[in-house]
């Protein structure tokens, strides 16, 4: 990754804020996008210079496209973009969900990787190649009461994914996803207060660190990941966790 340019979505905390770490510490460029700019601007100045801030809504297709752009201008290019943006948000039962809030989270959660994937593929395509990753979950494949927006917005992501190898394979861009499990992240503090489904009775030293999905995001990024193109890739599975050296 030495030089390599790197944007990260939902970079102020959690799983972005800790493969941004991980990226830059591996010798990439950083790029940290999020709606939080006096978060995402503090963790670049611990990060150093290799690192770069900007404020950006993933649900605006057209703040998306412009912070691609001058990531691209800044870092000479764009190699991997991590679509990792996310919220667990309205966690309601599906008779009695907000139909606005539920948007809201459509908008995060599938248009957010819509509106990456638009603005990175053709940069990808006119330098040949690059990779990109869309954060997943086992909600994107098994319904989980409560979590109706998420389920279904992370479903639509998880074609995005499969679509994208389809169409963008043959151009040389490596796009697949990465299912990290139940992670000690600020979202676990919101699932467990809601107390609305199994998950969130789930003991709080199950989760995985931040760093562990961080460390397979790096990993993807190398040709050992190439047999899951395409495809989400689970944290919950052995044989993943020690391809990606974390066990």
């Amino acid at each position: 990754m030495q030089g390599k340019v790197v944007a990260i979505t939902g970079a102020s905390r959690g799983i972005g804020a800790a493969a941004a770490r991980v990226f830059a510490g591996a010798g990439a460029r950083v790029a940290l996008l999020a709606r939080s700019g006096d978060e995402i601007a503090q963790l670049a100045a611990d990060i150093g210079p290799a690192a770069l801030s900007l404020p950006c809504d993933v649900a605006d297709a057209a703040a998306v496209s412009a912070a691609l752009a001058k990531v691209a201008r800044w870092g000479g290019g764009l190699d991997v973009l991590i679509n990792n943006a996310g919220v667990i948000e309205p966690i309601a039962r599906l008779a009695e969900v907000d139909p606005a809030a539920f948007g809201r989270s459509v908008d995060i959660n599938l248009m957010g990787v819509l509106h990456g994937m638009q603005a990175a593929i053709p940069m990808m395509r006119m330098q040949g190649g690059g990779t990109i990753i869309n954060l997943s979950s086992g909600a994107a494949h098994n319904p989980v009461e409560g979590w109706a927006a998420y389920c279904a917005a992370k479903a639509g992501a998880a074609m995005l994914t499969r679509m994208g190898h389809l169409e963008e394979g043959p151009q040389g861009l490596r796009i697949l996803g990465l299912s990290p499990g139940t992670v000690a992240t600020e979202m676990q503090v919101k699932i467990r207060a809601s107390g609305i489904n199994p998950v969130s009775q789930l003991d709080p030293s199950v989760h995985i660190p931040a760093d562990w999905p961080a460390r397979a995001l790096l990993w993807m990024c190398t040709p050992a990941a190439d047999p899951w193109l395409g495809q989400d890739i689970s944290l919950r599975d052995e044989g993943v966790r020690r391809a990606a050296g974390l066990i």
